[in-house]
């Protein structure tokens, strides 16, 4: 685990300050990160490796503290966390750094807001890397609302539902807003259609743990895409597969070799 916290600055979009940071190669080709539901860009992406590993890969390194998490503003409605409204979040973060295009690479509900740009912003996205999001992404991945009342319970001992006790003792852990969490998990699980994700042109790797139960089939994804291929991380569940060797050494040559 690496902690060492980088500098974050912010920029101002749709009424939000949002923070991000900024890191690696300045001149490298830039990875634009967006982490998952009730993580953070440092839980994501700092704490695990991949800003070590990326940037010392010479790759320029962004990453989005998502509306509603890490230092970023926290709206309480719902309909402020659609995925595609999170989606044009990133494309003003890149708008913001006068980043043309960008590999994009995103984490459970950040691969859903990674597909999400892609879909509107196709020119934008260089390639696509989805971790933790698997044919989940067009057929869902059951039942969230018990994970809404986890996060407005009193306390995690209030809490009875397996998947529920697992999202609210991250967000204790990661000192979370809940309120803001409670309305991000009920607004942002729209799903893709699977003629959608057959429009993305974009070279894509999609990478889920073989012990995750909440991600569904990579590969099932990948057949629905014109150039996708699908990654096992062995041995990892939704929660550990983010940070693994496995999964960092298929993206690095999945980009050496585009």
């Amino acid at each position: 685990m690496n902690l060492n916290a980088p500098a974050f600055s912010s920029f101002a979009h749709d009424g939000l300050d949002l923070f991000y940071f900024d890191e690696g190669d300045p001149e490298g080709q830039p990875v634009l990160l967006i982490h998952g539901f009730a993580s953070s860009a440092l839980v994501n992406w700092v704490h695990p490796g991949w800003l070590k590993t990326l940037g010392e890969a010479g790759y320029r390194v962004i990453a989005i503290d998502n509306r509603g998490h890490g230092r970023s503003d926290k709206p309480r409605d719902q309909e402020a966390y659609r995925p595609w409204v999170m989606a044009e979040d990133a494309a003003a973060l890149l708008d913001h750094l006068r980043i043309p295009q960008a590999h994009v690479m995103g984490y459970s509900m950040g691969a859903r807001i990674s597909v999400f740009l892609a879909l509107n912003h196709p020119d934008r996205v260089r390639s696509l890397v989805l971790g933790g999001l698997g044919s989940g992404m067009t057929d869902g991945v059951g039942d969230w609302d018990p994970i809404a009342d986890a996060l407005m319970a009193p306390t995690l001992d209030d809490v009875s539902h397996e998947r529920g006790r697992m999202f609210r003792a991250f967000a204790d852990q990661t000192k979370s807003d809940r309120e803001a969490l409670a309305a991000c998990i009920r607004g942002s699980r729209d799903l893709v259609s699977e003629d959608d994700m057959g429009r993305i042109e974009a070279p894509t790797l999609i990478g889920v743990g073989t012990k995750d139960d909440i991600a569904g089939s990579p590969q099932k994804l990948a057949a629905l895409m014109p150039h996708a291929t699908a990654l096992d991380i062995p041995g990892r569940d939704h929660m550990l597969a983010v940070g693994d060797r496995v999964f960092k050494k298929a993206v690095l040559e999945f980009y050496e070799e585009l």
